[in-house]
C-alpha cells in the first residue's frame, strides 16, 4: 500500500536529499514549505508542494490531511520545541501513524548544549506522543565543512575553534540515506528506536584536513582559532547571536572530546559504510578546489 509521507524542513539539505533517496519508492511525497517558490527541488523528487509554517500551527491541518508518515525537521532556534510540538499535534489530529525525527547527537536535559537541551525536549514529546516513532541523533555534518570552502580554495585551509577534539563527523547524504531506510520499511520495524549516526571513524579536525588533501591532492591544514574569533566570523557573515552562540556551545564540548565516539548505526541502515571524510571531500571538490 503506497503511504503519503509529509516532508517538513523540505528546501534544507538533509530533506532535499531524502526525497531524492525515496523517488521510486512506495510512497507519495508531500513537502511543506513556507515559500512554495523556493521547492523547485522538492517538485524534481515528484514531491507536492505544500504551503505551512511550522510556527503557525493553523496552516498545518490541510498539509497532514491523508498523511500517514511525518519525517519531522525543524530548524535550530529557541522555537524549535514549539515547531516540533505544533506539527506533532497537527499530525495526531488528521490521523497520522508514524513519525521519524531528526534530533541531534548527545540530546538530553543535561547536555552542554541549549540545541541537545531543547531537542530532549521534542524527543520526550515525540515518544509520548501516542504515534509510532523513531529518533534519528547525527554526529556533527562533515558539509559544515562546505561553509569553510571558500577559505579552502583562498589559503589552503581553514579555522575553527574545536581544539584538538575528535568526533565521528557524518555526511549528510548518509543521514537522509537512513531516514529513508526508515520510512522506507514497513511500520513496526524501527517503532521506538533511537539512532545515534555517525561516520566511520572519529578524527581530530587536522586528522581530517589531512584526509581532505589527501583527496584532493593538495594540501589542506586545519588551523585552530578562538571562540571569540568564530563566533565574530559567524556573525559577520549573517549569522544571527543565538545560533552563533549555540555553535560555539557545540564547539566547545567538541573540544572536550563529547563526540569522540562512532556508532554502526548508519551502516546497519544503510547496508553499507559510511562515508568517510576523503570520500566527502571527493564528491565536493569542485566547492574545495575551484
Amino acid at each position: 500500500m503506497t503511504r503519503t509521507v509529509l516532508i517538513t524542513g523540505a528546501t534544507g539539505t538533509v530533506s532535499t536529499a531524502l526525497m531524492g533517496r525515496l523517488q521510486g519508492a512506495d510512497a507519495d511525497l508531500r513537502a511543506l514549505v513556507r515559500d512554495p517558490a523556493k521547492a523547485d527541488a522538492a517538485r524534481a523528487a515528484g514531491a507536492e508542494v505544500v504551503a505551512g509554517d511550522l510556527g503557525r500551527p493553523d496552516t498545518l491541518g490541510p498539509a497532514m490531511e491523508g498523511v500517514q508518515d511525518v519525517w519531522l525537521l525543524v530548524p535550530n532556534g529557541p522555537r524549535a520545541p514549539e515547531h516540533s510540538m505544533n506539527a506533532l499535534w497537527a499530525a495526531r489530529r488528521a490521523g497520522a501513524e508514524r513519525v521519524v525525527r531528526l534530533s541531534a547527537v548527545g540530546a538530553a536535559h543535561d547536555a552542554p548544549t541549549r540545541s541537545g537541551r531543547l531537542h530532549a525536549l521534542s524527543d520526550a514529546e515525540t515518544q509520548a506522543s501516542g504515534l509510532e516513532w523513531t529518533v534519528l541523533r547525527p554526529m556533527w555534518f562533515m558539509d559544515n565543512l562546505l561553509g569553510e570552502a571558500a577559505e579552502v580554495r583562498a589559503s589552503g585551509g581553514f579555522g575553527m575553534d574545536m581544539g584538538q577534539g575528535r568526533l565521528g563527523m557524518v555526511a549528510a547524504e548518509d543521514v537522509a540515506g537512513c531516514a529513508a531506510r526508515v520510512l522506507a520499511d514497513p511500520p513496526g520495524v524501527h517503532a521506538g528506536r533511537t539512532y545515534t549516526l555517525t561516520g566511520p571513524e572519529s578524527l581530530s579536525l587536522a586528522e581530517a584536513a589531512e584526509r581532505m588533501g589527501q583527496a584532493l591532492g593538495r594540501p589542506v591544514a586545519y588551523r585552530p582559532v578562538s571562540p571569540a574569533d568564530k563566533r565574530a566570523a559567524l556573525l559577520a557573515v549573517g549569522a544571527d547571536e543565538w545560533i552563533a552562540d549555540m555553535v560555539g556551545e557545540y564547539s566547545a564540548a567538541f573540544a572536550r572530546g563529547w563526540g569522540d565516539f562512532t556508532t554502526r548505526d548508519a551502516e546497519r541502515l544503510l547496508g553499507r559504510a559510511p562515508q568517510g571524510v576523503a570520500d566527502f571531500a571527493r564528491a565536493h571538490a569542485a566547492a574545495f578546489t575551484g
